[in-house]
């Protein structure tokens, strides 16, 4: 069968390979869950790891098939699996059990490991190609209704566990109520959290490079957030009329961006930088007067990759919450299809030139 991989480490490398044609079998136990792809979406993951800046191939592999953020449906279930039956539709987890002690207790996204697995990205193919099998622990049931955009799921579940992370670190000050939260960044998952936390009632500033009018704004305005453009006015003005914020979600791709809004948080406030940056930039930053904030503000700065299951448990009723709230919201997000797996360079000309974009994806076969 065909996959979308690339040659680790080896810049524009990304091509059309072959794969053998899983079966749930493969799987020991009976526990295996043979899925047909639907649907995939890429997004800066993907070109990173095509530009060679990370990403590991299998044992026994001289590529990784790409893809992390998946929609399939099951095509055969092995004999002890219990929670799905041929026709279910599934969205995959990323990430898989090394050997630290937080990957013995299932919260493999908490390891301590060097080497870590993730399909797509680290040591695990992904989901760029027509079938895969897993074990049914790692597979999360998405209602028909939200096949559409059910592959947002990934990106939504990691905004899922920042928001949890911060409340459970909170649990500490006995009542945290957190009114105003900003979120940095109008991409996919900084759109997605905007959505998170106004479904929770908070008053949300959203900033973002673009001028207004763009469909990213237009998203932001839609769930009664307001947008901000840094073009426009500077972050600690808009913090001024808009903040102090209690909740700070940071998805720029700015060091910059991350450390200066540090300081806008308010007192018993909490920072989520999800941001990979790896240009070895140096900075000044405020160091004094961020050390002296959050000493004397009991503020917390906290970072997180992935997200365990229950995130993404909690994804799927979020999605729900979303369509009664915001109907057709996530729908609006899917801007840019790919029709096929052999229409790959499209998908890194797009990923290369996102103007436009909110959300590009590949079908690989109808839903």
């Amino acid at each position: 069968m065909k996959a979308v991989a690339v040659h680790p480490g080896k810049p524009d490398s990304v091509h059309l390979a072959e794969l053998p044609m899983p079966s749930a079998a493969d799987v020991p136990g009976g526990r295996g869950v043979l899925v047909k792809l639907l649907r995939v979406g890429v997004d800066g993951t993907d070109k990173e790891i095509n530009a060679a800046e990370y990403g590991a191939a299998p044992e026994g592999y001289d590529f990784l098939v790409l893809g992390h953020e998946s929609l399939g449906r099951v095509e055969a279930v092995g004999e002890r699996v219990t929670g799905f039956s041929p026709g279910d539709y599934v969205v995959a987890t990323v990430r898989r059990p090394g050997s630290s002690i937080y990957d013995v207790i299932g919260a493999q996204d908490m390891t301590t490991d060097d080497v870590y697995y993730e399909r797509g990205i680290s040591h695990l193919h992904g989901f760029l190609t027509d079938y895969y099998v897993d074990a049914e622990e790692y597979l999360v049931k998405v209602p028909p209704a939200f096949a559409e955009f059910g592959f947002l799921l990934e990106p939504l579940s990691v905004t899922e566990k920042a928001l949890h992370q911060a409340l459970e670190i909170q649990r500490r000050l006995k009542v945290w109520r957190p009114r105003r939260a900003a979120v940095m960044g109008a991409g996919n998952t900084g759109l997605l959290m905007t959505l998170v936390v106004r479904l929770r009632g908070l008053d949300v500033t959203t900033f973002a490079r673009s001028l207004p009018p763009t469909l990213n704004s237009e998203l932001v305005e839609a769930l009664g957030a307001r947008y901000v453009s840094l073009r426009a006015r500077s972050l600690q003005d808009a913090a001024a009329e808009f903040g102090p914020f209690d909740y700070i979600y940071e998805a720029s791709g700015s060091a910059a961006v991350a450390f200066e809004s540090a300081l806008t948080l308010a007192k018993n406030g909490v920072l989520a930088l999800t941001s990979v940056t790896g240009a070895g930039r140096n900075l000044e930053v405020a160091a004094d007067r961020i050390n002296l904030d959050f000493v004397l503000g009991n503020k917390v700065m906290f970072g997180l990759a992935n997200a365990h299951r229950e995130d993404w448990e909690m994804g799927v009723r979020d999605m729900a919450h979303a369509e009664a709230l915001y109907p057709g919201w996530l729908r609006r997000m899917l801007t840019h299809r790919v029709n096929g797996l052999e229409n790959y360079r499209e998908i890194f000309e797009r990923l290369k030139d996102p103007r436009g974009a909110v959300k590009i994806f590949c079908e690989i076969a109808p839903l």
